[in-house]
């Protein structure tokens, strides 16, 4: 009996001893793949896999080397974090599941098998984060600074990789770096405006972005504060009564001016006579003023005011009469008839009137016709007949006027005055 259990030892023994010989004379595991690295954006899942070939009967095990922490020893888990898993597929391959990663999770990784001398691989697992812009660091939504002073817009953002801060306009306008340079876009988490003028005024956007999507922007809207100002395009404008007429002004203010009419120390409410409206544009407006049915109380001086918390300013018009426009004269239609053909036709020139003088007056000689007297009719002397001393001599005749001629004649008579030609009796034919 005492000589059993030193058999069954011997037996032990001699199976623990085959069984090391076979894994001598087996080949030894070895890594089959490197383990890839992965990025992954925050929050999203992730495998990181581990292949062994030959493993037999030896074991697989995951770290994290950064923390010095055990994950995983074979298909058990080691550490208590319900987001960290481990699968095993077709024999060779170890699987690390990692759920809603966070940046903690960032670092090396190490798959072990516990060979002797144990044999390892590590493999990075890189946590992307998404720019984030940092309100409470930041500038406020909304700034105010008073004209020609300075002003400093501050943005900060976090993220991985760093953030890159970029600065635009919201208008599209570009950005005074200084009086003499302008930049579409300006780089940087700090944006300093030295000597604001008005024409800056309007929103600003802090731009962040480091690759890993979506980039994001923060709004900030600078508003620059002045005295109200006022142009008048016309100071005197002229309307004849009964007609109806409008006079503006443009004014320039911020905070947001009221803005109203005067005549004389009256102000201007709007009725059925007047009319106010106010078109605004940022810290422009265009103020205008339609009067109907002028009357002769309605011409005179008219005041356009703007007034802020930040002083008054007022504008000048003066309203005068004018006469009104005489009616021009209507067309006449001339209208006009067809010959039998289908043509047009056009009416015969008028007749030019005749004169009849004595022969004896012909200074330019003109082409003339006679007529000869009668054989009965006695010539009958008249005291008209006398010119410059004598009687004409001579019968009648008909003149027939050319242009130059009637001009010749036409300057005689205001040289000379109106001249009489004496009465000549014409008989009919």
């Amino acid at each position: 009996m005492a000589d059993r259990p030193k058999s069954r030892y011997l037996t032990f023994s001699i199976l623990h001893i085959v069984t090391l010989m076979c894994q001598a004379l087996s080949e030894p595991p070895m890594f089959a793949e490197p383990i890839p690295n992965v990025t992954v954006a925050l929050g999203r899942d992730v495998s990181l896999p581990c292949v062994v070939k030959n493993l037999g009967t030896y074991k697989v095990a995951w770290l994290h080397v950064g923390r010095q922490m055990l994950l995983t020893v074979h298909k058990h888990m080691v550490v208590k974090i319900p987001r960290f898993t481990v699968s095993h597929e077709n024999q060779n391959t170890w699987l690390l599941h990692i759920s809603g990663v966070q940046q903690d999770d960032r670092g090396y990784y190490m798959c072990q098998v516990n060979t002797n001398p144990m044999i390892s691989q590590v493999g990075f697992l890189q946590v992307v984060v998404p720019p984030n812009i940092l309100d409470s660091l930041s500038t406020e939504s909304t700034v105010a600074v008073r004209e020609n002073q300075n002003i400093t817009l501050t943005c900060k953002a976090d993220g991985y990789p760093t953030p890159k801060l970029s600065w635009k306009r919201e208008d599209g306008q570009g950005i005074s770096i200084n009086r003499h340079k302008k930049v579409n876009k300006y780089e940087g988490e700090q944006l300093n405006l030295t000597r604001i003028t008005r024409n800056e005024m309007g929103a600003y956007l802090c731009i962040a972005s480091n690759g890993v999507p979506p980039t994001v922007s923060k709004r900030i809207t600078v508003d620059v504060e002045f005295s109200p100002m006022i142009f008048v395009p016309n100071q005197l404008v002229g309307a004849p009564a009964g007609t109806n007429v409008t006079i503006d002004c443009h004014t320039e203010a911020f905070p947001r001016a009221m803005s109203y009419w005067f005549q004389g120390n009256e102000m201007i409410l709007s009725n059925e006579k007047y009319t106010t409206s106010i078109m605004e544009n940022s810290y422009r407006a265009h103020m205008k003023l339609h009067i109907k049915n002028l009357q002769a109380g309605d011409f005179g001086n008219y005041r356009c005011i703007s007034k802020n918390s930040l002083g008054e300013t007022e504008g000048s018009i003066r309203l005068y009469e004018i006469p009104k426009p005489s009616a021009p004269p209507k067309a006449t239609e001339i209208k006009s008839s067809a010959n039998k053909e289908g043509r047009a036709s056009t009416p015969p020139p008028a007749k030019r009137p005749t004169t009849v003088w004595p022969s004896s007056y012909n200074p330019y000689y003109p082409k003339r016709t006679e007529r000869p007297s009668p054989p009965s009719e006695e010539r009958v002397d008249r005291p008209e007949q006398k010119l410059r001393g004598g009687y004409s001599t001579g019968s009648a005749y008909i003149i027939r006027w050319s242009a130059p001629q009637l001009m010749i004649v036409a300057v005689q008579y205001i040289l000379t005055g109106p001249y009489m030609p004496p009465y000549v009796p014409q008989t009919a034919n």
